[in-house]
């Protein structure tokens, strides 16, 4: 007797999936005449564009890969965020409406649960949806200043909306999709060989661009140099954190791989990834890597790993000992403000008053930018409080700060619940081990920047998490 496939096929749909893909073929004939007409790079991005939604429509996991090798790169200045002068207009988000229109076309015929767990939605979510709309009445008390210094990205409260409020559930989105690709999947492993080829591209952009740019490691290691990659548009912290959580999901997976081709690739994906991280001389995310390799030796204790953490100690000594040396001890002696560059003093300090005004849901979605030591011009001008806690209580207060926490709490044994599930491929345990580890990662880096909230700088880590509900929904092989 024949074994039963756990995927079953979609007859239901088979009569309308032509007239989907004739229609995208026209839309691909109609588009690329128009994009090649305009003769600019948009055209290129435009006709890639819906290629790639065609391939799509014939299943949407293409698409979900996808979304997960161009999560990371959309931070970079080398995508493009707008075309044909639309704003929004861009590969990410044309991308993720084919594979959502797949998804509903094709994927919801086979079965599963819903696409949005409801822990997301009552404990993340909706709360960030209900501080967004407190922030939205706040919009014209910005102080002009911060705008003619390119310290907010909104000056309506359309743009508000689009930009702060539903821009950073794109990558919640890209996440639900990747989980649901992987919960289709005969062998979800494969999305591990993604992260990796995702992981090597912003690597490679970062240190080319070091390279090409010609700096000593001492001046880039300067404090004030942080915005070095300014030209990349991402800051040297939120790429180290980038690198963070790549290289904690692929160091997990390392040590229990067997395939010895795949953990050569991995040892020099790792390899890669470090050496990116150290060109941020990023102090939290360095640091935080340290705990990460902390972890990996107690939970991975052998051999292997110790000669692994001996070795890459070394190299970090040898390579540049003396300037992290330098980095890491910056303002020591100089008071608790200097060792933080100033946020003590600058930052949380001003605005710790502002907690007292709406202690209880907070003053809106990025409310830092009219607070009252903002608008009379007593404290730094930014746009983020560089301390992810702080922000939470200034935005949505106790409450939303307790539902993002309950919620992570929630993400944390969905992630050990599965590093210990023999049901699941030992590869994919050890990922969610790594994602144990990033998780924590992450919550350390929050004191110094970062946010609760979807940032594209965590996008390994919400990839985890979309593979996390993939996962956690998938039958077993009958």
């Amino acid at each position: 007797m024949a074994a039963t496939s756990p995927y079953p096929r979609h007859h239901g749909d088979a009569n309308y999936g032509w007239i989907a893909m004739a229609l995208a073929m026209l839309a691909l004939a109609l588009g690329s005449g128009y994009t090649l007409a305009l003769g600019e790079m948009a055209g290129m991005y435009v006709a890639l564009s819906l290629v790639c939604a065609v391939a799509v429509l014939f299943d949407f996991r293409t698409g979900a890969v996808l979304l997960a090798l161009l999560l990371p790169l959309s931070t970079s200045a080398l995508f493009p965020h707008g075309l044909l002068q639309i704003t929004g207009l861009n590969p990410l988000n044309l991308l993720l409406l084919a594979t959502l229109g797949s998804y509903v076309i094709h994927g919801r015929a086979q079965g599963g649960g819903a696409l949005v767990p409801q822990p997301m939605v009552w404990l993340y979510i909706l709360p960030i949806l209900a501080a967004g709309l407190v922030g939205l009445t706040r919009v014209e008390d910005v102080p002009p200043y911060l705008i003619e210094l390119g310290a907010v990205s909104f000056f309506t409260e359309r743009q508000y909306l689009m930009t702060v409020v539903l821009k950073p559930f794109v990558i919640v989105a890209v996440a639900l999709m990747i989980g649901a690709a992987a919960a289709r999947s005969q062998k979800p492993e494969r999305f591990i060989v993604v992260i990796a080829l995702s992981a090597w591209v912003m690597a490679l952009i970062q240190v080319g661009f070091v390279i090409a740019q010609g700096v000593p490691l001492l001046e880039l290691a300067n404090p004030g140099a942080r915005n070095f990659y300014e030209p990349l548009s991402i800051h040297a912290n939120s790429l180290g954190r980038l690198h963070l959580f790549a290289l904690a999901l692929l160091l997990f997976v390392w040590a229990d791989n067997r395939r010895p081709g795949m953990r050569l690739f991995l040892l020099i994906t790792i390899g890669v990834l470090g050496l990116a991280l150290l060109l941020t001389f990023s102090r939290a995310s360095i640091g935080t890597a340290a705990l990460v390799g902390a972890l990996f030796l107690v939970w991975k204790f052998n051999a292997k790993a110790l000669a692994l953490a001996l070795i890459a100690a070394t190299l970090v000594v040898l390579l540049a000992g003396d300037i992290l040396y330098s980095r890491a001890t910056y303002g020591l002696g100089e008071g608790a403000s200097a060792v933080t560059a100033g946020r003590i003093d600058n930052i949380w300090l001003p605005l710790l008053p502002e907690l007292a005004k709406t202690p209880l849901w907070g003053s809106g979605l990025s409310s830092i930018v009219w607070s009252f030591p903002m608008v009379n011009e007593a404290m730094r001008p930014v746009g983020h409080p560089h301390n992810a806690y702080l922000e939470a209580l200034l935005d949505m207060g106790i409450i939303g700060l307790a539902l993002l926490l309950a919620y992570y709490a929630h993400v944390w044994k969905g992630f050990r619940a599965l590093a210990s599930n023999p049901s699941l491929n030992p590869d994919m345990r050890s990922l969610f081990q790594g994602a144990t580890a990033a998780l924590l990662a992450f919550l350390v880096t929050c004191l110094v920047g970062s946010s609760l909230r979807p940032e594209p700088e965590s996008a390994y880590l919400w990839i985890a998490i979309g593979l996390m509900y993939g996962l956690r929904g998938r039958r077993p092989a009958s």
